[in-house]
């Protein structure tokens, strides 16, 4: 399974960006290899539409699910629900490492 963390920067040390589809990075961690993959969101610059953008990147990337700060708005959501990406929700002041671990524990909200 590929899960996508948002990311101010592109590694996993990186803290959380909260928003989704103008989120700087998406951190893609690969839990079969145990790998990060650092993923530019061209949607990040779009003038309108990057929620829908975004999830076209991920969709390009295999993602299965999503870790964000905020809860993607209504086309971004839609889609996301459409490409079978689940969803959860985490505060962004933490690490994409710490990310992860919150969602391995089982502590994250889904959205």
């Amino acid at each position: 399974m590929k899960i996508a963390i948002t990311a101010l920067e592109g590694n996993s040390k990186s803290m959380m960006d909260a928003r989704f589809g103008r989120a700087k990075f998406f951190m893609i961690y690969d839990q079969d290899t145990k790998e990060w993959t650092a993923v530019p969101n061209q949607a990040v610059e779009a003038a309108h539409g990057a929620g829908p953008l975004a999830v076209q990147t991920l969709s390009d990337n295999n993602v299965n699910m999503l870790i964000t700060g905020n809860g993607p708005g209504g086309n971004a959501a839609r889609g996301l629900q459409t490409a079978g990406i689940e969803v959860y929700l985490c505060k962004d002041d933490s690490t994409i490492e710490e990310v992860l671990g919150a969602f391995e524990k089982g502590e994250l909200n889904k959205f």
